[in-house]
C-alpha cells in the first residue's frame, strides 16, 4: 500500500479526505509516529480476506513493513474512517490474531455429532517471518462429547496468547448442540505501543493534541 503524510491532523481534515475517498491513518511501535492517508480501495486485499498478513507500507519513499492493528467503520455506511498500522521489525516480536483453518474428518461428525467452532482466531505472538496466515485445527480424532483446547496446539517458534484450556472447537451431540447458547469470542490482543484511533465523527480529541504536541 502507498500513502502520503496528513499536512493537517483535525476533524475538518479528515473528512476531506474522506469524502476524496481515502483512509486517515496512523503507524506507530517504531521510532516514531506517523499520520498518513491512502486509498480506501487499498485496503480490499487485506479487510476481506480470512489470512493475516503483513503489510508493505510506502509513505512517501518510506518503506515499511507492519500489521493492521484497528479498523473503524462508518456506523451507518460501512466505509472505512480510520486505520491503525503497528511497524513490525525482523528482530522484534509481533502479537497479532491468527484465523483457525479446521482440517481432517471427525469421527464424532461422521457419527452424526455437531462441530461447534468456540475460537475463529488465536492470539499468537512471533517475528514477523514466522507468522503462520493461519492455523491448521486437526479434529480427525475428535468423537462424540470431545473437544480441541489451545494447549494441544505445538507451533515452532510462535507463543500462544490465549490461555491453555481455552476450547477452540468441540464435537456435540446433534441435540446437544442444539440446545447449547452461543459464546462471544475472545477479545483480540493489542499491540504493546497503543492505538491513536478515531471516533465515529472523526478523529478523537486526544489524538488531534497529541499530534499538535508533535
Amino acid at each position: 500500500m502507498s500513502g502520503s503524510l496528513r499536512e493537517n491532523v483535525g476533524k475538518k481534515d479528515a473528512k476531506r479526505l474522506r469524502r476524496e475517498g481515502n483512509v486517515p491513518c496512523v503507524i506507530y511501535g517504531g521510532k516514531e509516529q506517523l499520520q498518513f492517508y491512502t486509498s480506501e480501495k487499498g485496503f480490499k486485499d487485506i479487510v476481506f480476506t480470512p489470512d493475516a498478513c503483513i503489510v508493505s507500507l510506502d509513505i512517501e519513499g518510506k518503506k515499511m513493513e507492519a500489521v493492521l492493528q484497528d479498523i473503524q467503520y462508518h456506523p451507518v455506511t460501512d466505509k472505512i474512517i480510520h486505520a491503525d498500522f503497528l511497524e513490525v521489525f525482523p528482530d522484534k516480536p509481533v502479537k497479532i490474531s491468527v484465523p483457525i483453518k479446521v482440517v481432517g474428518d471427525s469421527p464424532g461428525v461422521i457419527a452424526g455429532g455437531k462441530l461447534l467452532t468456540k475460537r475463529r482466531r488465536l492470539n499468537v505472538m512471533a517475528l514477523a517471518n514466522k507468522l503462520p496466515a493461519e492455523i491448521e485445527i486437526d479434529i480427525s480424532a475428535l468423537e462424540i462429547g470431545d473437544s480441541f483446547v489451545v494447549g494441544q496446539l505445538e507451533l515452532d517458534d510462535i507463543t500462544l496468547l490465549d490461555q491453555e484450556n481455552s476450547v477452540v472447537v468441540l464435537v456435540k451431540s446433534a441435540r446437544a448442540a442444539m440446545m447449547a447458547p452461543v459464546e462471544p469470542e475472545g477479545e483480540e490482543v493489542e499491540g504493546e505501543e497503543g492505538e491513536a484511533a478515531e471516533g465515529e465523527e472523526g478523529e478523537g480529541e486526544a489524538s488531534e493534541e497529541d499530534a499538535s504536541k508533535e
